[in-house]
């Protein structure tokens, strides 16, 4: 960091204004939320938090879904798939999710995420009880049998190098809000879960 970018930091200023995330919740009639979806690649991610936001939609809550090959189409684009290169690619969608929970709305984030040290960067950019990480829990095996998009075949055959599962490590939940066994239940199981799961926690 040189000189001038730290005095460029001691003059940034966060500015707080007059409408607020509490104002935004009430008129929305949800609280905010960040639905962090973790798991292996092919694990279901994508497919519950699609499900789970039709749902919500359906019931006339306010949503936005992230998904993981969708934001490195344009915001981190530039990003490759080496750990530093992770952590940055977590650490935006991290901010991202934020300003979108400071809109007031439950925002559904569908990512690898493999390290715990980056999900708890997120977790801590949040309020208490506004983060909550979801856990797919679908085994490798099969996730390889599955292979929607021919990736374990590929990373296998060692076209891939840095693949989550094969040659890059992942890094479970110890202690998820929501752990959902992808692998053994429905779609509509599991989106039952995180509802019923929203609900304790009067997020709907």
């Amino acid at each position: 960091m040189t000189v001038k970018d730290v005095v460029k930091n001691e003059n940034i200023v966060w500015h707080q204004h007059l409408v607020t995330k509490e104002t935004r919740s009430i008129l929305k009639k949800q609280k905010p939320a960040v639905l962090w979806f973790t798991g292996l690649s092919g694990a279901g991610k994508s497919t519950i938090a699609g499900a789970l936001e039709i749902k919500l939609v359906e019931l006339g809550y306010h949503t936005y879904l992230l998904d993981g090959d969708n934001v490195r189409h344009g915001l981190c684009q530039d990003l490759g798939f080496s750990d530093h290169d992770r952590q940055e690619n977590i650490r935006r969608i991290g901010e991202l999710a934020k300003l979108m929970a400071d809109a007031g709305l439950i925002v559904l984030s569908a990512f690898i995420s493999p390290h715990r040290a980056e999900r708890e960067m997120v977790r801590n950019l949040l309020p208490n009880n506004e983060f909550l990480e979801v856990f797919v829990n679908t085994s490798l095996s099969e996730c390889e049998k599955r292979d929607p998009k021919g990736l374990y075949k590929k990373a296998r055959a060692g076209e891939i190098k840095h693949f989550t599962g094969i040659d890059s490590e992942y890094q479970q939940p110890l202690n998820p809000e929501i752990a959902l066994p992808a692998g053994s239940q429905s779609i509509d199981a599991l989106v039952d879960q995180c509802l019923n799961e929203l609900r304790v926690r009067e997020i709907i």
